[in-house]
């Protein structure tokens, strides 16, 4: 079917990429990994994004183009209608992320204006802090968990999005990223321009890129290098899906996916130059810093920085900067979230105003359980963070049915001009099938709960907050729903 709207440029779906790809895990958690582990991590994450993110972002670009439906439709119509249950999970597992990940704007929002009020306050948060140790913690506990101002802010967020996409895609998400993408890189370069200059910063830098052989023995450090990659660039997430969906039928599925992916390391690199180099000047030793930076990503992003940042004359301000930039980078990473749902809903034939107004509707409502509960929030991430690996492993499932060079030929090089190897892209398929379910494994087995599958009275485990239980159940439903609905699914959005 051919779409009457599409992107206008090259940029513009290059943008929109990016706006997908670049995230709050870009400036909240790599920071964090690439101090942690500094060199050795950065290798491994640029290893992961040639063997594992690279070919499955090649993957869903292509499919996306080819079929020109939302993830549902165009799934099924790729791997054959029985497996129609695979799409609707990838979507599913989409949206669980987004109706949390909306919150992370609410937060964003409220730092901006705890940072910019600081800049005016009489009593300075050094102050704060000097009175009660404890000021930032109890901060973030306030707004994280059962706070109105939270609440109402992730709403008037998911409106935003939802009125910039009723625009359509050329006059809403296209020109939101335009203005969205370049501004957060010049926001942060301003925050790594200023952590450079201060004294000390260039340690940060050292540190970030010294390579320590002996991390390489560490299996942790390999998951975090390939889990960091596939979650910020949106491998698996079926996003790049819906954006190709609307692009010509010319588009180079090969230089765009480069181009979004490399981007996406870029605007990665330049969030760990800018808080590296700030954590190692205003910490009191190195020690203390690397102390601050493994000290975990909530903690890190929003009470080690704003802690760190009122130590220095100017802080409130490049606090300002700094929770802006991850305002936008949110926002950003939020608007093809919201599209990937309206797209599944104008392939069911609403309209697209119609499919807005549902939109918001659902958003509020299965949104609100994590804006109102910090410990629904982390049991969601959980569950629908380690689901993308499971969705991952459908799109590879479905290449390796179609067949490897077959796949390549017919929907990868048809109009790319930039061709990858035949023999690369096949290694790196296989590979990451029994990679896939290594990785899926290993996250189960981490043992972040006392009580994995059952609790001390012997029974299902499923409300603790990071369980295989509740992983477990929560999966089974939706693959439960979707095999019994596989064929009214395909119905609805095939044979349409």
């Amino acid at each position: 079917m051919k779409l009457a709207e599409q992107f206008s440029s090259r940029w513009g779906i290059i943008l929109a990429s990016l706006g997908m790809a670049i995230g709050a895990g870009n400036l909240w958690r790599f920071p964090r990994l690439a101090g942690q582990y500094g060199g050795a991590f950065l290798i491994l994450w640029i290893f992961f994004l040639l063997i594992w993110s690279i070919p499955l972002l090649l993957a869903e670009f292509s499919i996306g183009k080819k079929f020109k439906s939302g993830v549902i439709g165009s799934f099924a119509q790729f791997a054959g209608k029985p497996y129609t249950f695979m799409g609707f999970f990838i979507t599913i597992c989409t949206l669980g992320i987004a109706f949390y990940y909306s919150i992370v704007t609410a937060w964003a929002l409220r730092y901006f204006g705890f940072s910019v009020r600081d800049i005016f306050s009489d009593i300075p948060l050094k102050k704060h802090l000097a009175q009660d140790p404890n000021y930032l913690n109890n901060y973030w506990a306030s707004i994280s968990s059962g706070d109105w101002i939270t609440v109402g802010l992730y709403i008037c967020v998911v409106i935003l999005g939802a009125y910039l996409l009723a625009k359509g895609i050329q006059k809403g998400l296209e020109r939101a990223n335009r203005i969205l993408i370049p501004a957060l890189f010049v926001l942060l370069i301003i925050v790594a321009a200023i952590a450079l200059n201060m004294e000390n910063g260039l340690k940060g830098l050292e540190y970030m890129f010294a390579v320590d052989f002996k991390h390489f023995s560490n299996p942790v450090i390999w998951i975090e290098a390939l889990t960091q990659s596939a979650w910020s660039t949106g491998a698996g997430w079926g996003l790049i899906m819906t954006i190709s969906s609307y692009s010509s039928d010319k588009e180079d599925v090969t230089l765009n996916t480069f181009i979004g992916a490399f981007g996406n390391n870029t605007a990665s690199l330049v969030s760990g130059i800018a808080i590296l180099p700030a954590v190692f000047a205003i910490s009191s030793s190195d020690a203390a810093a690397i102390s601050y930076l493994q000290s975990g990503n909530q903690a890190l992003t929003f009470t080690i920085i704003p802690m760190l940042f009122s130590n220095i004359p100017g802080g409130s301000i490049l606090a300002s900067v700094f929770f802006l930039a991850l305002f936008l980078a949110a926002f950003s990473s939020l608007l093809p979230m919201i599209e990937l749902f309206v797209r599944n809903l104008t392939d069911l034939n609403f309209t697209r105003r119609k499919s807005i107004n549902r939109v918001i509707i659902f958003f509020i409502i299965f949104g609100f359980p994590s804006a109102w509960s910090l410990d629904f929030f982390s049991n969601q991430d959980w569950v629908w963070g380690v689901g993308l690996i499971l969705s991952g492993l459908f799109i590879l499932f479905a290449v390796v049915k179609h067949g490897y060079t077959k796949f390549k030929h017919n929907f990868i090089d048809q109009d790319s001009d930039f061709k990858v190897p035949s023999l690369y892209f096949k290694i790196c398929m296989t590979f990451n099938i029994p990679l896939a379910l290594l990785l899926i494994y290993w996250w189960m087995s981490r043992g972040y709960s006392d009580y994995p599958w059952f609790d001390l009275g012997g029974n299902w485990n499923v409300f603790d907050v990071y369980s295989n239980a509740s992983i477990v159940t929560q999966w089974a439903l939706v693959l439960l729903l979707g095999v019994i609905a596989n064929n009214f699914l395909y119905l609805k959005f095939v044979k349409k």
